[in-house]
């Protein structure tokens, strides 16, 4: 019989978990907070928390491939004299040539392209070669006003005046030294090499009336011509919404915590913010409130990543949708065969911590000449184009199986809700009941 005591395997503390511990030893050995890019990786409130209800035979549903299921949008019908018409309900979100390499930022205007939908520039000015290759291109006017000149914004499809980010909504983010390459430096004045942060508010005005007089600028300067969109971090969707419409926005875009950003500091990634399930219903409210639903478009973000995602932001009451991580992943970012690559840097492909050190493996979110030279941009822009089409088809078969003859036709009634939460977030009733949490009535 043994006589060797018997133990109990350790047990790992739910709150101080090794990543907290180690977190915790990082910081007391640099004295630094933690800066990173991505989003948000706690898991939060989703998309994936909500059902379609498909037809039966309460609903008649359309043949998948001989009814037709349309998916264009036009945005901007509210002001400008040239709303733009994309072909399908997904955009590119601004993503900053800076953040992301030259090739990178041309294949997501080639991929944007193809599939007959718009990206933007982000922070940091316009590149020739991302005009030359976005067939529709939306122009982001940050506070930090890096690059920004009137030419180009006439050059532009559309204005977007960015207020907040969902990753850091109220904070400025950060570019750091090792991506301020000789260009990026000559585009935003700065000198090379030192890292900068962004400003977190616009520098001209400070509240919804200085914003009217600052869209109203902007349309002089563009002869009335190109939608502005006012873009918003989601944290108080209802009351930010709202206050956009009455400074005149043609568009608004809502973005969830779980939209990246290129560098911030991780606690504000992982603590400030909503989810964007949490945030279409009282920005869609707003508009309804105001009568400006379908009047004033809504364009949501943030998590991304299907066709099911797509559909299910739409039936909730949004117009679009607008992607950055996933178009980066289809670029071919974090891509397991740099894995030895992402190990050398700490990391591992999909953990995403190596964005914001300027040494990424596939050249898409690097500066460095060699590694963005490993980027095919004609490759990559058909393989986000291939994604884009996925995301739409998927999103059209769901349409179809509602019923509906057009995606925009998708609505809350379509919807069910597996959580209490996910249905009280999202407005729609817990699956096999008709009761709304935060409604009378079950």
């Amino acid at each position: 019989m043994s006589t060797t005591p018997h133990r109990t395997l350790p047990k790992y503390s739910a709150t101080f978990d090794r990543h907290t511990i180690s977190e915790i030893q990082r910081a007391a050995a640099t004295g630094i907070y933690d800066i990173r890019g991505g989003g948000a990786k706690r898991k939060l409130p989703h998309f994936d928390d909500l059902l379609f209800l498909g037809a039966s035979i309460s609903r008649y549903p359309l043949e998948g491939y001989r009814e037709r299921c349309g998916t264009d949008v036009t945005l901007g019908t509210r002001f400008a004299k040239k709303p733009i018409t994309l072909k399908i309900p997904v955009t590119i979100a601004g993503m900053s040539f800076g953040a992301l390499s030259g090739p990178a930022k041309e294949a997501l205007g080639r991929g944007a392209s193809l599939v007959g939908t718009s990206t933007t520039t982000g922070d940091g000015g316009m590149t020739p070669e991302e005009r030359g290759h976005s067939t529709i291109l939306v122009y982001q006017y940050l506070p930090s006003r890096y690059g920004m000149n009137p030419d180009d914004l006439r050059k532009a499809d559309a204005i977007e005046v960015v207020i907040g980010q969902g990753a850091k909504p109220g904070g400025g983010g950060m570019l750091l030294g090792q991506k301020i390459s000789p260009r990026v430096a000559k585009m935003r004045t700065l000198p090379e090499g030192i890292d900068q942060r962004s400003a977190s508010r616009h520098p001209d005005w400070t509240g919804p009336d200085d914003l009217e007089i600052k869209i109203e600028e902007l349309r002089e300067i563009t002869d009335w011509e190109k939608p502005i969109y006012v873009k918003i971090g989601a944290s108080r969707p209802y009351y930010d919404t709202a206050l956009a419409v009455k400074s005149g926005a043609d568009v608004v875009v809502l973005d969830g915590m779980q939209g990246g950003t290129a560098a911030t500091q991780d606690v504000f990634i992982e603590h400030v913010g909503l989810p964007i399930l949490s945030s279409i219903r009282p920005a869609v409210q707003a508009l309804q409130d105001l009568g400006m639903h379908r009047k004033v478009q809504l364009i949501v973000s943030g998590g991304i990543r299907n066709g099911a995602d797509v559909a299910k932001a739409l039936a909730l009451g949004a117009d679009a949708v607008s992607i950055g991580t996933a178009a980066l992943i289809a670029l071919g970012d974090n891509d397991p065969r740099f894995e030895a690559e992402y190990n050398a840097l700490g990391s591992t492909a999909g953990a995403y911590d190596d964005w914001q050190d300027g040494r990424d493996p596939a050249g898409i979110t690097t500066q460095d000449p060699e590694l963005a030279s490993r980027l095919d941009p004609v490759l990559a822009g058909r393989r986000l184009a291939n994604y884009l089409g996925v995301l739409t088809l998927e999103c059209q078969t769901i349409a179809r199986a509602c019923g509906k003859s057009h995606v925009h036709n998708l609505e809350p009634e379509d919807l069910v809700a597996l959580t209490i939460e996910a249905a009280a977030m999202a407005g729609v009733p817990l699956a096999g009941t008709n009761w709304i949490p935060g409604k009378s009535g079950f």
